[in-house]
């Protein structure tokens, strides 16, 4: 699925490096973003990715001494490199799991980290992953979403470790920093760097409220109520692929796993709400 998408330099402090990992989840690969204040010496180092020694001679070069490496959340693509790179760098790992954090302490919501004049607010943002974050670059006005939005098309929620409600939540708070005029571009961890950070965002929540709809009928049609599902539906061992099956007729059937992670999340969603 790899396209036209290599990386480049963004806004005055931003840098992305692509690793060469790129696949049906991962898109053209994982993008690696170094941030750094014009003319400082330290930067961050966002997302390592893999461990690819040619993408890693690549992100040290552009680096150069590295304050922390920030991990956006735990899933391999974005984390199987934040060690080693990291003590190859001399620095920690932070995230907001203690779990992927190494000499270094979580980050946490609303801190802000500065390094050489570089700012950036941390923003928990879950709902792709329960230990998602995202990045408010003000200087740039970027918001870093990690896969909370891609570059192409719309992120996999991943039950249970994904939720729908807190994704809903997330989206809204992404977007109200569009609206006070902190965030214009979205710069992700797979994809290409998107200029309409509001367009994205209201598409996002127009698609995901689709989807749920279509979830609905497709459970009409099972001869079942949305309004009275148990609360552990989304553990079913068939319902969610017969739902699948209904809603993502039209879509490749390489890709509908990844949509019965989705789907089971909808269902968890619809029991409780």
């Amino acid at each position: 699925m790899a396209g036209d998408w290599q990386g480049g330099a963004y806004g005055a402090r931003g840098r992305c490096l692509l690793a060469p990992n790129p696949g049906i989840m991962t898109l053209d690969g994982t993008n690696t973003w170094v941030l750094r204040e014009p003319t400082a010496e330290r930067s961050v180092v966002v997302d390592p990715g893999p461990i690819d020694d040619a993408h890693l001679d690549a992100v040290a070069e552009a680096a150069g001494q590295v304050e922390f490496v920030l991990v956006t959340h735990h899933h391999v693509d974005h984390t199987e490199a934040a060690r080693s790179f990291a003590e190859r760098m001399g620095c920690g790992v932070r995230g907001l799991d203690p779990a992927q954090c190494w000499r270094s302490e979580p980050v946490s919501d609303g801190e802000v980290v500065d390094v050489g004049g570089l700012r950036l607010e941390v923003i928990t943002t879950p709902g792709h992953t329960a230990d998602s974050v995202s990045l408010v670059n003000d200087a740039d006005r970027a918001l870093l979403t990690g896969d909370m939005v891609l570059g192409r098309g719309t992120t996999v929620i991943v039950h249970p470790d994904g939720d729908l409600g807190g994704y809903f939540d997330s989206i809204a708070k992404m977007r109200a920093l569009v609206t006070e005029g902190r965030v214009e571009t979205l710069w992700p961890a797979h994809g290409p760097v998107l200029a309409d950070a509001a367009g994205v965002l209201d598409h996002y929540v127009v698609h995901r409220r689709d989807r749920l709809a279509q979830v609905e009928a497709a459970l009409t049609r099972l001869g079942l109520s949305p309004t009275d599902l148990p609360p552990d539906v989304a553990e079913h061992p068939d319902l969610p692929r017969q739902v699948v099956e209904l809603v993502y007729a039209d879509v490749d059937e390489s890709l509908w796993g990844a949509a019965e992670w989705s789907v089971r999340a909808q269902l968890a969603y619809l029991a409780t709400r």
